[in-house]
């Protein structure tokens, strides 16, 4: 019985339709990719336009409603000095003070601030001319990376207004006194705030020097 007839192709050939078959393939799927993108314009979300008071300069911005506080502060307005960390308000690395009280910036839409006032690290001090809370990290050596320390220490600086204001923490024995300046309270306020680099007993001297000065 004889044997079937196979065509022989040259490797030139086999290119040749090796492009052309790439060819189609890109022009049939350009198609589908034009109507995707429309698609996708209306999945960016609504904008809404805001203004925000950051460290004392008034910023206008038109932002997707879904763009959180921490994102707007990074990515819109550069600043950087903000850490996002864990993104779920757990590390407390995006800590700033808004409206006079610490949050965690990463867990707050920034539409939810409009016309509010925002302070980050940036606002606090200069290295030329640093907060009080800033030169005693330097001088007790506060931190090691550093990636935690600005929302250590804008948290810092909202703990110090909270035990002037007289506001209790969970270890508080009277909670209607002035809260006591002690490690343990310091530590009970600042347990929202993660150091993996184990800098917790320097960041404790650091803030209990400032507070000691100021009673």
């Amino acid at each position: 019985m004889d044997s079937p007839t196979i065509p022989l192709i040259s490797r030139r050939d086999a290119l040749i339709a090796g492009a052309a078959t790439a060819t189609a393939a890109a022009v049939s799927s350009s198609a589908p990719a034009e109507a995707a993108a429309p698609q996708a314009a209306a999945a960016a979300g609504p904008r809404a336009k805001l203004s925000l008071n950051v460290n004392g300069q008034a910023h206008s911005l038109e932002l997707d409603t879904r763009t959180t506080l921490l994102d707007a502060l990074r990515e819109h307005l550069h600043l950087s000095g903000t850490k996002k960390g864990c993104d779920h308000g757990q590390c407390g690395a995006c800590t700033v003070i808004a409206d006079g009280r610490r949050i965690n910036s990463c867990l707050t839409l920034a539409v939810m601030h409009d016309g509010g006032q925002v302070t980050t690290i940036e606002g606090l001090g200069t290295p030329q001319n640093m907060h009080p809370l800033q030169a005693a990290f330097v001088r007790h050596d506060g931190y090691q990376c550093g990636y935690c320390t600005p929302g250590q220490i804008c948290s810092a600086v909202a703990v110090l207004d909270e035990i002037k204001r007289g506001v209790p923490s969970h270890v508080s024995a009277d909670l209607t006194a002035r809260p006591l300046l002690s490690a343990e309270e310091l530590r009970e306020r600042m347990s929202g705030n993660i150091c993996r680099c184990g800098a917790y007993s320097n960041i404790v001297d650091a803030i209990t020097e400032v507070a000691g000065s100021r009673t």
